[in-house]
């Protein structure tokens, strides 16, 4: 009779066992919360699952290249008396089969023609459509001023001069493709490329850098 009672009682402590595990397992007792998981399978153990923990990928900062800018305050006037804020931009004008990319300012013949900027005058070079001209290269030799239409240069003016702003290189006219009714100085500037090439650059209009404006580069450079 004792061993039916043993064994009727450990069958009965295990049925409680048992039925407290199902109950436990039913509310979630036994769960352990995996935050941000991914559960896969593992392949050399068919029928196991592994929790992997996900990783975040790595944050990689991404930068705008910003244009630098060529700051150029105290350009000055190629021609004196000249007020820039009246000036009419010409640059995106169509002239035949081209874009002028040029200001054109009128002026009596003989006005003295003043440079800019300090630099050297890199050419002196006579053309069919700009006559006597003047292409003078800043300091930093980004920048390339052409003075075209001439009627004559200033006495001296070689090629190699260093030319401080406001000093005369030359006088307005109408020489080149101008007409002799209309005297005027056909003045541009070109953002140079790493060639350093006096014929050879990247039109900019002048006359917002004659109005303070700094110049931004092109992205190609």
């Amino acid at each position: 009779m004792r061993i039916r009672e043993l064994g009727a009682f450990a069958l009965g402590f295990a049925s409680g066992i048992f039925t407290l595990a199902v109950l436990l397992w039913a509310t979630g007792n036994f769960r352990r919360p995996v935050a941000a998981s991914i559960v896969q399978p593992v392949a050399a153990h068919p029928g196991i699952v592994e929790t992997v923990r996900a990783t975040p990928p790595p944050y990689v900062a991404v930068l705008t290249p910003q244009p630098v800018q060529i700051a150029k305050p105290g350009l000055g006037m190629p021609i004196t008396g000249m007020d820039p804020a009246k000036l009419i931009s010409t640059f995106s004008q169509v002239r035949g089969t081209h874009t002028h990319e040029a200001l054109d300012i009128t002026a009596p013949r003989g006005t003295p023609v003043l440079a800019v900027d300090q630099g050297n005058a890199v050419k002196l070079f006579t053309s069919k459509e700009g006559g006597l001209t003047v292409y003078q290269f800043d300091d930093n030799r980004e920048l390339c001023y052409y003075y075209a239409h001439l009627d004559r240069y200033a006495t001296g003016l070689k090629e190699g001069t260093l030319l401080r702003r406001g000093d005369v290189l030359g006088y307005v006219g109408s020489t080149g493709n101008a007409s002799p009714d209309a005297p005027h100085l056909h003045f541009a500037i070109f953002e140079l490329g790493p060639e350093k090439k006096w014929w050879k650059g990247k039109a900019i209009d002048p006359l917002p850098i004659l109005q303070g404006h700094t110049i931004a580069k092109s992205a190609s450079k």
